[in-house]
């Protein structure tokens, strides 16, 4: 290949990306061709492979314990069984045309910076720069209150399994809960800072912990519940309004934030498509699979969750933290319960580690455009470990002050609510712009939607409305302090910080993604170890 075919272009009107590296003996010198052709120089070692990334994409939505985490929802702020098995189902379909979508963005540009590329470059020129900022903010916003939400959750499964442990004897406080999540943080903040091949490596560990898990509850909670599994019209039809909202279709709808929260994330493919091997071809894989497997995984649990649940109130009741340990504890006993839960706080917390290695690369792209505040400090390299650790801790301490949401009797509500408000937001926004302003502006990838990409686009951008809308509101109709639904909070405080930088200061500097190589070191060959 000649060095006038191998200098990047950089176009708002077409995006230009070619995938035909023929004489390139390593795929992944292909990968950082089509890189540097997206304007960036390659700064990640290339370590995932298509497994691993798959691996990635899979465990970052922790079916078992993303399930176990928001099981409240289709009891609580749902309609009981019928809010376990349709309230999970129904979202499934949406959802996937979302993620299709993203996979066809991610397969023709696959780069750290993700969606907010993606709107720069399939926005109209002149509004490239502000759809860059608001879909960055949107997804940074998104990836911080997701860490923090499954790590809260953590602390709570942890709060849980010792209570039930020392039989009712220790209860913790909010407090005491959130120093577990300070402590869950850190250990994160250690993992996630590790080089990328120990990331990619333990990835498979993961997959393998969390679909063991997932199969072993699904087969435990069928059998082990017995006679005392209720029937099959109950388990699929059973109706129960436990909400304060006195309308019925509504109280269902409410159960859809078990799944959004849970079918989040997948994203993750795209932000570490700079560290995969045949990114362009593999990262979509990711999506797509891992997307597919949760929402199954997720189904064939509520199922068997909808099977044991012989009464809906006595589990909301329950003087432990999750509800979902309440059921382990009717179905399993002490000993079954605490077996079986210490292998979902594993992967509760691998989860966690594994959307803090996420959200570090969001945070770490979007400062390497100088679009944070201190973003020297957030875009550097750590010499040894080659991962951006400085945005590793940044998102932890973001997190830990999302974290203080524990001290409101609503905050998985708020935390969720935030994080899928934020993500889902900056889902929406490339997708909106690829069926409008970037129909003819998109060369696909390996991964493509053909003539499908505008239905699918708008199903998604459709589906993405209504679920912004439905997660700003609480539980119950009836709102005070305690109970009210912080999430608009967290993202109208964003938002409004975002709006006023763009109007005061950023709209005269911020251009977008900002190419950070030259033509010189977009030709240059990086040593790989095998």
């Amino acid at each position: 290949m000649s060095a006038d075919e191998e200098k990047p272009t950089i176009s708002n009107d077409v995006v230009l990306v070619h995938h035909d590296y023929k004489g390139s003996d390593d795929p992944r010198r292909g990968d950082d061709i089509l890189l540097a052709k997206l304007g960036y120089k390659s700064e990640f070692r290339r370590e995932f492979s298509l497994i691993e990334t798959v691996a990635f994409s899979f465990s970052i939505m922790g079916i078992i314990a993303s399930v176990s985490a928001t099981f409240s929802f289709p009891l609580a702020a749902g309609s009981g069984h019928v809010g376990m098995v349709w309230g999970w189902l129904v979202p499934c379909p949406f959802v996937l045309c979302i993620a299709a979508s993203l996979a066809e963005m991610t397969s023709a540009m696959p780069t750290s910076a993700g969606l907010y590329y993606f709107s720069a470059k399939l926005a109209p020129p002149k509004y490239a720069p502000l759809a860059s900022w608001v879909t960055g903010w949107a997804n940074v916003t998104g990836q911080v209150a997701l860490v923090c939400s499954i790590d809260y959750t953590c602390a709570q499964m942890i709060t849980t399994a010792i209570t039930v442990h020392s039989d009712g004897a220790t209860v913790f406080s909010a407090g005491a809960t959130y120093g577990i999540l300070v402590a869950i943080l850190v250990f994160h903040g250690v993992v996630c800072s590790a080089a990328t091949r120990i990331l990619a490596r333990l990835n498979l560990l993961y997959v393998i912990v969390n679909v063991g898990t997932t199969i072993a509850v699904i087969i435990l909670l069928f059998v082990r519940s017995g006679d005392q599994r209720v029937s099959a019209n109950d388990a699929f039809t059973l109706f129960e309004n436990n909400t304060g909202w006195t309308n019925n279709g509504w109280a269902f709808f409410l159960a859809f934030t078990s799944a959004m929260w849970t079918l989040t994330g997948y994203d993750s493919a795209a932000h570490v498509s700079e560290e995969v091997a045949g990114a362009a071809r593999a990262a979509p894989i990711a999506i797509m699979v891992g997307v597919g497997a949760t929402q199954l995984f997720g189904w064939l649990i509520y199922i068997a969750a909808s099977f044991a649940t012989t009464s809906v109130p006595d589990l909301l009741t329950t003087a432990l933290p999750l509800p979902m340990g309440q059921l382990f504890l009717n179905v399993l006993g002490k000993r079954g319960m605490l077996a079986i839960w210490s292998c979902i706080i594993v992967v509760q917390f691998v989860t966690g580690a594994a959307q803090g290695v996420d959200a570090s690369r969001v945070v770490f792209a979007f400062a390497r455009d100088n679009a944070l505040p201190g973003s020297r400090w957030w875009k550097q390299m750590n010499p040894y470990t080659q991962t951006p650790v400085n945005a590793v801790w940044l998102v932890m301490f973001g997190s830990a002050i999302c974290g203080l949401l524990g001290f409101s009797n609503a905050a998985l509500t708020s935390l969720a609510g935030a994080s899928v408000i934020g993500l889902y937001t900056s889902y929406a926004a490339p997708i909106f712009l690829r069926i409008t302003s970037g129909r003819d502006k998109l060369i696909p990838g390996k991964f493509s939607l053909g003539r499908w990409f505008i239905p699918i686009g708008v199903v998604a951008v459709a589906w993405v409305s209504f679920i912004d809308v439905l997660l700003i509101f609480p539980t119950t109709q009836h709102v005070n302090p305690q109970n009210m639904n912080y999430a608009v909070v967290i993202i109208m405080a964003v938002f409004i910080y975002a709006a006023l930088s763009w109007v005061v200061s950023a709209r005269k500097w911020f251009k977008g993604p900002v190419p950070n190589l030259s033509r010189e070191s977009s030709l240059k060959e990086e040593p790989y170890a095998d």
